[in-house]
This record gives structure tokens, C-alpha cells and sequence, in this order.
């Protein structure tokens, strides 16, 4: 099995992995297409075009190994659409379950923007997203399962309960608490993990983040990107299904 989580940047994807490999039953890997699209060997894009390749990581070797494991155990990938699209054909596409997690866009344009104030429409991840969950809802005739993000803040329980009953795999109660220290798994950007997943490494469960932004009016580049991206959330968003409550489950 080869379960994926397709997700934009600074949507709480990352604590959302790191749940997922306190589980012990799925092999979890983290953003490996993002990984080339960046520093591989055939990489798409230029921002650190100063940074040497990284022999031997190109997205057909990924992919190579993604299905290779997958042939032998259960696999969870986390990554954003914009990575991948080009290298994406229909036998990948059917190779995996796919699942989607959406936040509000304004959280992800600040966050994004504070890391990288030259980021990107495609970096922002919303149109490949809405493409990839469209072209597999009309392949399949029913939309895949999108989680919302603000559901999994308010109650990681249920929404994780609701992501294990929709993905087909057991939930866990025990994965959603862990030890606070680092994080050195999802660590591959060159700058380090550091400034991306500082709150990750203080963690000891899903919470919600204290990070204030300064407001988007503040920066016309950014709210853009933001407008852009507000009807491409919101139709994905009305897909997402509920928290199970422990009450109810």
C-alpha cells in the first residue's frame, strides 16, 4: 500500500506525519518529490541552483523506491502536488490511495511568505492541489478524502479516527502524543529543518501554533496569492468530511 497525503506548504502536514510514524506500522517518507523538484539531479526549479545536485536523487529513482517498497509493506508519502505533477502519469496515479489536507490559505501564504518572501504561485501549491484532487475524482467518479486542517487542530482524535476510516488503515490512539526533541527525519532542506519546523520539534502531539504573521494587506504580492488561491481552498474544503467523535465512534 502506498498512502499519500497531498498537501500544500504550512498547512500542518508535517505534525501530521509525524503522527503518522508514531503509528510503526507504515514506512513514512517525507516530501522525497519535493526533495528533487529542489536538489535532485533533473530538479525543476532554480532557487538554490548554487547548491550542488544531489547525486543519485532524481524523481525516477523516488519513484522506483516508493513503489518498490510498497510491493513489501505499508508506505505513507507526504508531499505537495506542485512537485511531482510532471512526472505523475496515470499508472503512478493509480499505484496509490490519495489523500488531501487543506488550510485556510491565509495561514499558508504568511507562513510561506515568512520563509520565503520570493515564493512562488506554483510554490503556494492551491491550483496543482485542486488539479490533482479533480483529475482523481473524475477518474474514480467520487472525490478522494480531504481533511481540513482547522478540524485536525481542534480535535486530532476524531479527525485522525476519520482520516484512518477514510484512508482503510486502523487508527492508533497511542500516535498522536510523542516526545518533544528533533526532527531530524524531515530535515532534508538545505537550510535545515530549524527555522521550517522549530514548533514541530516543541511539540508532544497536534496543537495548535501561536505563530503570528504581519497581515497580508501589508504585502500586495502576497495578497494576491492569497485571493488566487481563496475559490481553489474553498472548493476543496467542501469536500472535507468530519471529525469522528470518541463519543460517537
Amino acid at each position: 500500500m502506498l498512502l499519500a497525503l497531498w498537501a500544500t506548504p504550512r498547512s500542518t502536514s508535517t505534525a501530521f506525519e509525524w503522527m503518522m510514524r508514531q503509528r510503526g506500522d507504515l514506512a513514512c517518507h517525507h516530501e522525497p518529490w519535493n526533495e528533487a523538484y529542489y536538489y535532485g539531479v533533473d530538479r525543476v526549479s532554480d532557487r538554490d541552483a548554487h547548491v550542488a545536485a544531489r547525486l543519485g536523487h532524481d524523481f525516477d529513482t523516488v519513484w522506483r523506491d516508493l513503489l518498490g517498497a510498497a510491493r513489501t509493506g505499508g508506505v505513507f508519502v507526504k508531499d505537495f502536488a506542485y512537485s511531482v505533477e510532471h512526472t505523475l502519469t496515470d499508472d503512478r496515479l493509480a499505484a496509490m490511495t490519495h489523500t488531501f489536507l487543506v488550510r485556510d490559505p491565509k495561514r499558508v501564504v504568511q507562513g510561506l511568505g515568512k520563509h520565503w518572501p520570493d515564493c512562488t504561485w506554483d510554490e503556494v501549491g492551491f491550483e496543482s492541489l485542486h488539479r490533482l484532487f479533480h483529475r482523481i475524482a473524475d477518474r474514480d467518479g467520487t472525490p478522494p478524502p480531504v481533511m481540513a486542517s482547522e478540524h485536525l487542530l481542534d480535535d486530532p482524535a476524531g479527525t485522525t479516527r476519520a482520516y484512518c476510516e477514510a484512508a482503510g488503515i486502523p487508527f492508533i490512539a497511542e500516535a498522536l502524543e510523542w516526545d518533544a526533541g528533533e526532527r531530524s527525519e524531515v530535515s532534508w532542506y538545505n537550510e535545515g529543518s530549524g527555522a521550517w519546523h522549530e514548533n514541530l520539534r516543541a511539540s508532544t502531539g497536534i496543537q495548535k501554533p501561536t505563530t503570528s504573521y504581519p497581515p497580508l494587506e501589508e504585502n500586495p504580492r502576497l495578497m494576491e496569492m492569497y485571493e488566487r488561491a481563496l475559490p481553489l481552498y474553498a472548493d476543496l474544503r467542501a469536500h472535507a468530511f468530519e471529525p469522528i467523535r470518541l463519543d460517537h465512534a
